[in-house]
């Protein structure tokens, strides 16, 4: 089974298409493409309330050329979720009608708590030891999530208006800080000196792929900041040139690392594991369930 998602970030839109197998009750999932177009809604939402019309008009060519390829892949079952841009945005639900309109494909706007949940249904902690907690970091333009389990419990999911492109519209106070350094200290702290800490994102997947570390294996948090004080060191144009980073990337990979590096600290994480997950992983697991409970129950009402 041919599935797909498209998540629409505050810097960028990705489409994931995957194929869906299932044997002895274990379903795997296939990447068949990855595509990924910088949008970068939340330079403009962040600072203007609302998405131009420049800006509405990527989105729609996006979203065309994405049912393009969901034609040519011949992809039925597609879930499109938008995130903290979208949801800050005073005119998203007249451009989620126009797409609505123009393409067929309906996009919903989901709140942190969701896309923290959804990016959760990767359930990558589950394959690991049950001594350790494990504390899901995602790191998006506009806004980082946070799940927390242990001894396979969920803790706590929460999101914090605290990204990548709000950082670099000097949009994040103290406030905003001490309110997510007291929330991590208080929930993690009768699991001190037990926590993993998992990224997602990309930037943090291009800081795994930079270590050259190899699939699996953790990166300290002191690679982290060493990766945080080289990188600060250079101008942006400096950073495109020296590491070949695109412009939408060497941008935000310095904010990127900040957040990542104080949440390992206020939760006393020694280490972070890069499995290359994301919200369109989630979106796709969670949309092979809600197809196999219809499936199931269609089964069910049959005669």
């Amino acid at each position: 089974m041919k599935l797909a998602a498209i998540d629409i970030g505050s810097n960028a839109a990705r489409l994931l298409i995957s194929e869906a197998t299932e044997s002895n009750g274990k379903v795997e999932f296939n990447k068949l493409n990855l595509v990924r177009v910088p949008l970068r809604l939340g330079f403009d939402v962040f600072e203007k309330k609302e998405i131009s019309p420049d800006k509405t008009s990527m989105i729609l060519n996006t979203i065309k050329a994405y049912k393009s390829l969901l034609d040519a892949y011949e992809v039925k079952y597609c879930k499109a979720a938008a995130t903290s841009a979208m949801r800050d945005a005073a005119n998203s639900s007249d451009i989620i009608d126009q797409v609505k309109r123009e393409t067929g494909i309906e996009i919903e706007i989901i709140s942190g708590g969701e896309e923290a949940s959804l990016i959760y249904e990767n359930h990558i902690a589950e394959n690991m030891d049950k001594e350790h907690a494990y504390l899901y970091i995602d790191v998006g333009g506009g806004s980082t999530e946070l799940t927390f389990f242990a001894q396979t419990k969920l803790i706590f999911k929460e999101s914090f208006n605290i990204g990548t492109i709000r950082l670099l519209k000097k949009q994040v106070d103290e406030g905003h800080w001490e309110e997510m350094k007291n929330f991590i200290k208080e929930k993690t702290r009768p699991y001190v000196d037990q926590i993993v800490a998992i990224g997602s994102g990309g930037n943090i997947n291009k800081i795994f792929s930079m270590s050259k570390k190899k699939d699996g294996k953790p990166l300290p948090f002191e690679l982290l900041k060493d990766y945080y004080k080289e990188f600060s060191s250079f101008s942006l144009e400096e950073r495109i040139k020296l590491y070949k980073l695109r412009e939408d990337r060497a941008d935000v990979i310095v904010p990127a690392l900040q957040i990542y590096i104080n949440v390992m600290r206020w939760a006393n994480a020694p280490e972070i594991f890069v499995p290359k997950i994301g919200l369109a992983d989630g979106l796709i697991q969670h949309l092979y369930q809600e197809l196999k409970e219809v499936h199931k129950t269609t089964n069910i009402n049959q005669p």
